[in-house]
C-alpha cells in the first residue's frame, strides 16, 4: 500500500508543531517558528492563551456534548452575546467556515421560497473568491483548481468581477436570490472591497429586496479592527458567514442574519450533530471575553498600522521581490513580483518565519491579535533577511 494514513489532499510541509506558546510553534525537536500564520487567521489569541485555556478545562471537565435535541444555555448566551454586538438577530452555530457558508446560502434562498418567490434561487458570486471546500461551496467560486474532477456542481450562481459593481448589477435578473461576497478576499489576495461597491450591492438588495450575504471567515472577528468588516463600510448585511477567530482554535462557526433574513428557517429545515455543543461555545465566549475589551479592536487597528508600515518601510530595500502592501487591520498581504508561495516556503524553511501565501501573488501576514511590538520588531528582521537570501525560482 503507497498511500499515507492521512489522505493526501495537502502538500504538508516540513514543519511539524507539537506545541505553542503566544505568537509562537516549536517543532518536534524544539525548532522555534514565529507565528504569523495563525492557523490562517484562526489562533486570535495566539497559543496557550491563559483564560481561553482554562475556560476550554474547566468545560471539557463539565459537558462537552449532547446534540440539539436538548435545551442549550451556552448556545443561548454565546447567540445573544453576538446579536448584542453585531447586526443580527438570530445565530446558527457550524463546526467550520464551510458550513457557515452553506447555512448562508440555505438562509438566503429560504427566504424568498417563504415569500412566495421560489423561483429566486441564484447568489451572484465574485471571482477569486474562497468559500470552503464543500460542493456547495466550491458551486458558489469560479475557481477551476477547487471545481476540477467534482463536477456536477450545483447550479444557482453567477459570477462577476470582485469590486466591479457595474458588473455585478448587470447579472440582477429576476431569479437573483442576492449576492455572496467577501468584505476582504482572503485566499484571493487580501483584497479589501471598495466602499462604493458594498455600498452599490446594499443599495440594489434594498430596492430589489435582495439578501446581502457576506463571508466573513476569514476577515471576521476582530481580525480587521472591528467585529466584522462591514462595519467599516457604512452598511449592514442580511446574513453572515463567520468562523476561523471565532473559536480561537476550537472548531466552529456561526451564521448570523437579521430577523427577515432567517424568516424561512423553521424546524427541520437545517441541522448539525456537533453544531453549538458547550464546548465550542466556552471557546466562542473567551475569545468574546478578550475581543470586547475596551481597547482591544483599537489596539489591533493601530498594531495593523504599525505592522503595514513595518512592511512599507521593508519594499524599497526590496524593490525587485515587493510591489506593495494591502488589507485592513491584521489581515495584511504584501503583493510580490514573483511566486509567492515560493517565498513563504523559504520564509518558513530557512528563517523559521510563517506566514501564508494567497492567490495574486501574495503573502499573507495574519498575526494573532495579542502580538505586541516586539513581535513586529523580530517579524521585520526575520522578514528582512529572508528577503536578502531569496532568489526567485527561474
Amino acid at each position: 500500500m503507497t498511500i499515507t494514513p492521512l489522505m493526501p489532499v495537502y502538500p504538508r510541509c516540513g514543519v511539524r508543531p507539537v506545541r505553542g506558546e503566544g505568537a509562537y510553534l516549536f517543532g518536534e525537536n524544539g525548532e522555534r517558528y514565529l507565528d504569523f500564520a495563525s492557523g490562517i487567521a484562526v489562533n486570535l489569541l495566539g497559543h496557550g492563551h491563559p483564560s481561553y485555556t482554562r475556560a476550554l478545562q474547566d468545560q471539557v471537565a463539565t459537558l462537552m456534548h449532547v446534540s440539539n435535541l436538548y435545551g442549550s444555555p451556552q448556545g443561548e448566551a454565546f447567540a445573544q452575546r453576538l446579536v448584542d454586538n453585531s447586526f443580527a438577530d438570530t445565530v446558527f452555530f457550524t463546526n467550520s467556515g464551510a458550513e457557515a457558508v452553506e447555512c448562508a446560502i440555505k438562509t438566503a434562498r429560504r427566504y424568498h421560497f417563504a415569500s412566495g418567490n421560489p423561483h429566486k434561487n441564484t447568489l451572484i458570486c465574485f471571482n477569486n473568491a474562497f468559500h470552503g471546500r464543500t460542493l456547495g461551496a466550491i458551486s458558489a467560486t469560479n475557481q477551476e483548481k477547487m471545481r476540477d474532477g467534482f463536477e456536477p456542481l450545483l447550479p444557482g450562481f453567477k459570477y462577476a468581477p470582485f469590486d466591479d459593481l457595474e458588473a455585478a448589477l448587470a447579472l440582477v435578473d429576476d431569479n437573483t436570490a442576492g449576492f455572496l461576497v467577501e468584505p476582504v478576499q482572503g485566499e484571493g489576495g487580501i483584497r479589501p472591497a471598495s466602499k462604493e461597491f458594498l455600498q452599490g450591492l446594499r443599495k440594489i438588495c434594498d430596492e430589489r429586496d435582495l439578501m446581502l450575504v457576506l463571508d466573513e471567515v476569514q476577515c471576521g472577528v476582530a481580525r480587521t479592527g472591528t467585529l466584522y468588516a462591514y462595519e467599516q463600510y457604512g452598511i449592514e448585511p442580511d446574513i453572515i458567514a463567520s468562523a476561523k477567530g471565532i473559536g480561537g482554535g476550537f472548531p466552529m462557526g456561526a451564521c448570523l442574519a437579521t430577523e427577515k433574513a432567517a424568516k424561512g428557517m423553521v424546524i427541520g429545515t437545517h441541522g448539525s450533530t456537533y453544531g453549538g455543543n458547550p464546548l465550542a461555545m466556552a471557546a466562542g465566549q473567551a475569545v468574546f471575553d478578550v475581543i470586547l475589551e475596551p481597547g482591544f479592536m483599537e489596539k489591533v487597528k493601530a498594531t495593523g498600522e504599525r505592522l503595514r508600515a513595518t512592511l512599507e518601510q521593508l519594499i524599497p530595500n526590496h524593490d525587485h521581490l515587493f510591489e506593495s502592501v494591502r488589507g485592513m487591520g491584521l489581515m495584511l498581504g504584501v503583493k510580490m513580483k514573483s511566486d509567492s508561495r515560493a517565498f513563504v516556503a523559504h520564509a518558513r524553511d530557512k528563517h523559521g518565519l510563517l506566514l501564508v501565501a494567497a492567490g495574486d501573488n501574495v503573502v499573507r501576514v495574519l498575526p494573532p491579535l495579542i502580538i505586541e511590538q516586539s513581535h513586529i520588531d523580530e517579524f521585520a528582521g526575520l522578514m528582512s533577511e529572508a528577503a536578502r537570501s531569496y532568489t526567485p525560482p527561474a
